[in-house]
Order: structure tokens, then sequence, then C-alpha cells
């Protein structure tokens, strides 16, 4: 038995560690069943449009997240089932994880892209000071996160987490100061770009509330598992909520694309319909 595994045997409580792990693909689970809806919901409104930009986005992210799912349940399968009572592999860090890791940066980074993307669209037109700006923040926070799956895959055994705490303090405080960014910068778009009409300006500011609420919602999630992690080191915690960033990241997008049908009253009448068309907003910000 290798010193290593001595090490962790004796703070090796699977409650607060694989039982955590357990829990967070339980609720991953069901947050990627809520993806799995709005996604459905979102090529069904669109489905006259043809092949665009966003389909193809919701297809990719979907994938991701499904791959995420799959990876992160053999991660808990293999600890839980293959190696049930196993203690010289359960301190062993399995390939699933690594792979999750970095699965995770994608999504999260990539959503982070699409949000850029919004951006410069809801910018065209004006100073592309701050587009440029978010632009270059986002791609900063990506060269963080390359750093983050590096450190990772140096790793052997769940005891070498611990000398990454710093690798990982400083991704997560960089993906919620990005999600500050994005989310100040799209509301201050939005909130220049009041048009006059009642019922535009209406559906502007539910999109700006939908914005700083999931944005809210994110980052939190950073937060909490900084704080686990910065508080409770030495159990998986701070995983099990690490597993749930990707998939709240990937709902939050989702929901953004399908506001607009969301927030639509139900009594619209066509005639101003074609007023929330002409003046683009609903097409152009969502």
């Amino acid at each position: 038995m290798s010193s290593s595994t001595q090490d962790l045997i004796p703070q090796l409580h699977l409650g607060n560690t694989f039982g955590a792990l357990f829990i967070g693909v339980t609720f991953a689970a069901i947050l990627f069943g809520l993806s799995n809806i709005q996604a459905f919901y979102y090529f069904q409104t669109h489905r006259g449009t043809g092949i665009s930009f966003l389909k193809l986005a919701v297809a990719w992210l979907w994938i991701l997240d499904a791959l995420h799912l799959i990876l992160i349940v053999h991660c808990v399968y293999y600890y839980l089932v293959s190696h049930y009572a196993d203690i010289s592999a359960l301190t062993e860090i399995v390939w699933s994880f690594k792979l999750q890791v970095a699965i995770d940066v994608i999504i999260i980074y990539g959503v982070h892209l699409l949000y850029f993307h919004r951006i410069w669209i809801v910018g065209k037109g004006r100073s592309r000071v701050l587009p440029i700006v978010v632009g270059v923040i986002v791609t900063f926070g990506s060269g963080v996160a390359i750093t983050l799956i590096w450190a990772v895959y140096q790793c052997h055994v769940f005891s070498d987490l611990i000398t990454l705490e710093w690798a990982t303090l400083m991704s997560l405080g960089t993906v919620a100061f990005i999600d500050f960014v994005i989310a100040s910068s799209l509301c201050y778009l939005l909130a220049t770009s009041r048009t006059g009409f009642s019922s535009t300006d209406s559906m502007i500011a539910k999109l700006m509330a939908y914005i700083i609420n999931t944005g809210c919602l994110t980052s939190m999630c950073s937060l909490t598992v900084m704080i686990t992690c910065a508080v409770m080191p030495y159990n998986f915690i701070f995983l099990c909520v690490e597993f749930l960033m990707a998939k709240l990241y990937v709902n939050s997008f989702l929901a953004l694309l399908n506001a607009r049908c969301y927030l639509q009253p139900a009594t619209e009448t066509n005639h101003s319909s074609e007023v929330h068309m002409r003046h683009g907003i609903p097409e152009k910000y969502v």
C-alpha cells in the first residue's frame, strides 16, 4: 500500500466524500433533465427557421452536457460499485474525473463566449469598446481555466488536489468575475436600448431581471465551490457543487434563449407581435 494511500485512510469518510459525489450526480441528472426540456422547447419554437448558429450552439451544448453527465456517473460508479471497499482505488483519481473537469471548463467558457456573441450583436451600431473589453476578459479567463486543466492532469491521487487549491480558487474567482462583467454589460446595453414602446420596454425590463437572476445563480454556485473548497479541502463537498456548475450554465443560457417565449403574454395579438419584430428587440437581444 502506497504512503499516499496510508495518509488518506484515516481521513476517508464516505459520507462527506463519495457520498457527496453521489448526491452531486443525482442533482446534476435532475438539471440535465431540465436542460433537455429547455432544448426541446427551443427547437420546437424555432422549428421553421432552418439551421442557424444558435441552433448549432444549443445542440453543441446539449452534447457536451450529456457527455459531462456520463463522465460523472462513470466516476461515481467506478468508486462506489466497481471498486466498492477497495481503499487503494478510492484514493486514486479515475480518468473520467479528470476529463469531466475539462468538459466542465469547455461548457462554462463556451457559454461565456455565447454571451459575448450576444453582447456583440446587441452592441451593433454602437461603440465597440465594451464588447472588446468583455472579449478580452473572457479570453483571459479561458487561459486561467486551461491552467487548471493542466494542473488537474498532473494529479494522481485525491490528496494531490489539496495542493491545487490556489488554482481552483483562482479559476472559480475568475468565473464569478466574468459572470458579473457579462451580466452588467448585457443589462447596460438593454437599459440603453429602450424604444419608448411600453410592451417592448416591459420585455426589456423582464430580460434584464432574467439576466441578473441567472448571473447571480451561476456566481453563487462558483462562490459556494470556492468557500467549501477553502473551508473543507479534505472532503468532496466542493466537488459535489462543482458537478452542478456546467448544468447551471447550460440551463441559464437556454433560459435566456427561451425568455422571449416565456415572457410573451399569452393574450398578445398578432399586431403587437409584428411591432416587436419590427423593432427587433426579441430577435436581437435573446
